[in-house]
């Protein structure tokens, strides 16, 4: 095997690798010496079939069996000798016009990994903003589940509906006097002001009483998940059934005991259970930020341009998909056309921070143990149907950088405690109203130096959190459609309006904080 280097720049590197026609040869001929004891030709005894016609016969097969496997072995053997360490996986071609008995020239294209300085981390200093939970939060917290769980009674005959009332209607829909599919049903509930349909459905049947027949006019959203309704003017016949009003929801003993639990002592424990995990979470969010801030803040340095192509190519992807459910998919798709460049340097920074994180972690022996990795296998492969579950298990045992990626966001928050362990945090009480500012705070600011390094061209300022290498995840399963298609997508029950720009998805923190219509937020 002779090995020529045909680039060395920055991070880039290219070689040529030559195989010569008489180790292929050779290779071919050791492969036939094994397969000929099992082949079988009519007039020859088993085992006794000569080579030459076991050449003939199976040649072609062994020949570039042998080329590929030798191809495989010389790029091992490069890797090695050149002490590589690639970035992703190498792009390998085989010279043009190759033909069996002459010399094999295989280029090999790569990106390898920078070299990072030992990085500093005995100066880090971090703000922790804690949130201590409140009774009247917990209070507020077992209200809104006894909201959930209304009960309704039938009211007079009289009774004109409200807001807050619940009427059982029967509907047919149909547009221009033809029904169209899944328009039509019987004791359907329906709450006034509840948004559960689209807009103008429930407003046309304020002040219906029992027994009313009427017919209503709405139309459809532009952007309705029925293609075939989308936009179109429709027509509901509605009989009223029932009209109903709220019930007396007492918040005792009881009421906990109808959710499974043994008193409202428990519930409220719970409660304050979750949303300490929720507070804590966004604790973590907001401290994970200033680290990496600081780490940022003191490393610069080159990253693989095809790492950050794969990083943006997520951010993309899930930005356009923000922007297709939005209320007005062409102006928000122009609006993140315009940030593109904003992205890909985001993109480049969360890669950078990822390589310094992951350096950090094999300078200071963080691991990720066989047993939490059989526990990421697990919980990943629950998002698939049980007949599924064991194929992905076997394909992230069989593929290494499958199971790297599915072990990456583990990995990180391992190596971020460990960063956690050793800087100098402060605590501070705040309200999780301030707490929730600061992060948002954080994110104008990831957003604002985002622009800026795109402008000065220096992506290493700018500020944007590292993305965990994604795990594989279960196909995502076709939304069915609704029986009733007057009711709305859950999605669209808020409309949002376009003021501001969208942020760069990235992995969800523990606890999220609602926020209509933006892209996830960005750690």
């Amino acid at each position: 095997m002779q090995i020529k280097e045909t680039t060395n720049e920055g991070l880039k590197r290219a070689y040529t690798v030559t195989l010569p026609a008489a180790d292929i040869a050779a290779r071919v001929d050791t492969e036939i010496k094994k397969i000929a004891p099992q082949v079988k030709m009519p007039g020859f005894r088993p085992g006794k079939v000569p080579a030459n016609l076991v050449k003939k016969m199976h040649g072609e097969q062994l020949h570039a069996q042998s080329l590929n496997d030798m191809i495989r072995e010389s790029v091992d053997g490069l890797m090695k000798e050149k002490e590589l360490r690639p970035a992703m996986q190498p792009a390998i071609e085989l010279e043009d016009g190759y033909e069996e008995g002459k010399d094999a020239s295989i280029t090999v294209d790569l990106e390898v990994l920078p070299v990072i300085e030992t990085p500093n981390i005995e100066k880090l200093k971090l703000e922790r903003l804690t949130v201590p939970v409140s009774d009247d939060a917990v209070d507020e917290a077992v209200k809104n589940i006894a909201d959930q769980q209304k009960t309704y009674k039938d009211a007079p005959k009289s009774k004109k509906a409200g807001d807050g009332d619940q009427l059982i209607i029967d509907f047919v829909g149909s547009i221009d006097g033809v029904e169209f599919e899944g328009g039509k049903a019987e004791g359907a509930p329906l709450v006034i002001g509840s948004g559960q349909f689209i807009p103008g459905f429930e407003e046309q049947l304020k002040g219906a009483k029992t027994g009313d027949e009427k017919t209503i006019t709405v139309t459809f959203p532009e952007n309705y998940q029925a293609e075939h309704l989308a936009g179109k003017d429709a027509q509901f016949a509605i009989t009223v059934q029932q009209v109903k009003v709220e019930g007396e929801s007492k918040v005792d003993d009881d009421f906990a005991a109808s959710l499974g639990l043994e008193s409202l002592d428990k519930l409220k424990e719970l409660l304050r259970g979750q949303l300490e995990q929720e507070t804590n979470g966004l604790t973590r969010t907001q401290m994970k930020r200033q680290l990496l801030d600081q780490l940022a803040a003191g490393h610069d340095f080159d990253v693989p341009g095809k790492m950050v192509d794969a990083e943006f190519d997520q951010i993309w992807a899930q930005l356009q998909q923000e922007a297709a459910k939005d209320e007005d998919p062409d102006g928000a798709l122009k609006e993140i056309e315009a940030e593109k460049d904003d992205y890909r340097n985001i993109a480049e920074r969360r890669v950078r921070l990822g390589l310094l994180l992951s350096e950090i972690g094999q300078n200071n022996g963080v691991e990720v143990s066989q047993q939490e990795m059989s526990m990421l296998i697990q919980q990943a492969a629950q998002q698939y149907r049980d007949e599924d579950r064991q194929r992905f298990v076997e394909y992230i045992n069989s593929e290494p950088m499958a199971a790297a990626q599915l072990r990456a966001p583990l990995y990180e928050d391992k190596v971020v405690d460990f960063l956690f362990g050793k800087a100098d945090v402060t605590d501070r009480e705040v309200t999780r109203e301030e707490l929730e500012a600061a992060i948002e705070a954080d994110e104008a600011a990831e957003e604002a130096a985002a622009k800026k390094g795109a402008k000065k061209k220096a992506p290493a300022k700018k500020k944007a959190a590292p993305k965990k290498a994604a795990a594989k995840k279960a196909p995502a399963k076709k939304e069915t459609a609704k029986k009733a298609p007057a009711k709305k997508a859950a999605a669209k029950k808020t409309p949002a309006k376009k003021a501001e720009p969208k942020k760069a998805p990235a992995k969800k923190p523990a606890a999220k904080k609602a926020a209509p219509k933006k892209a996830a937020k960005k750690k």
